[in-house]
């Protein structure tokens, strides 16, 4: 399926997440791209993607990428994991648009790690998928890589339950230090709402890796190799969508401090 290339400039760029955990990759592309035009899916009544199957994932996906490419978009990133790290391959052979996809950090966290030693904390179905296995091979004789999922997890942070978090969190981190990790990957983009706490419950030492800023630098990278930037800042808009709790991603956009730009909220 192609998109209409007339005015593909001033086109938006489409996000979506099974919820709201893709607003951190959000803002990250605003800051880089204060000119462009956004159109954020929150696909909370899915919520989470990672204990669904494989089908289920790519069903989803495709379901929203539809939704962003009738609104009107150049480009879609998957601001979540498991969507990525299931389903982005088949959206990129069945749409003429550019994909830009999130998966946890190993990479990044391989390069910046002493000891060589690394803890992963993801959602079921990033774990499990082809992507982040074939990932986690290329550096298994490098590195000590100890992966832990982070259940039910995500199910607070969709509530705005961010403190209730702790006693999970605890859970899954203190046998990652007790290994002697270094670098913390967060697998799943609500995660970034929790790294705060987390930051308090390990020690200084330990270095936690999400994916935002380098998702923003790939988004602006694609979108100048394809000549579609916008340069035009007067038709810019913010658009937020949810199909569950509207309160809820109104609350976590004032969180993230996002709310005072120029944005609109719908149901879909």
């Amino acid at each position: 399926m192609k998109t209409d290339t007339k005015n593909t400039n001033e086109l938006s760029i489409g996000i979506f997440d099974s919820g709201i955990g893709g607003l951190s990759i959000c803002k990250e592309i605003i800051k880089v791209l204060p000119n462009e035009s956004i159109i954020y899916l929150a696909d909370s009544a899915n919520v989470p993607y990672g204990e669904k199957s494989k089908k289920e994932i790519i069903d989803l996906s495709i379901k929203n990428t539809e939704l962003l490419l009738e609104m009107g978009c150049k480009l879609v990133v998957v601001a979540c994991n498991t969507a990525t790290t299931n389903a982005i391959d088949i959206l990129r052979k069945n749409y003429d648009i550019p994909f830009i996809g999130i998966e946890p950090a190993t990479k990044s966290a391989a390069l910046k790690t002493a000891n060589g030693k690394i803890g992963v904390l993801a959602t079921k179905g990033t774990l499990n998928s082809e992507l982040f296995l074939s990932t986690s091979k290329q550096f298994r004789d490098k590195l000590e890589i100890y992966k832990t999922e982070g259940e039910k997890l995500v199910r607070l942070i969709e509530k705005g339950q961010l403190e209730e978090t702790k006693p999970l969190l605890e859970k899954y981190l203190n046998p990652m230090i007790e290994k002697g990790v270094d670098n913390i990957v967060l697998g799943c983009t609500h995660y970034s709402f929790l790294i705060p706490i987390i930051k308090k419950l390990i020690p200084k030492n330990v270095c936690v890796i999400d994916s935002g800023v380098a998702v923003a630098n790939q988004t602006k990278h694609v979108l100048d190799l394809e000549n579609s930037l916008n340069l035009k800042s007067k038709t810019v808009s913010k658009s937020f969508f949810t199909n569950s709790n509207l309160k809820l991603l109104k609350d976590f956009l004032r969180k993230i401090e996002m709310f005072n730009i120029n944005v609109s909220f719908k149901e879909f």
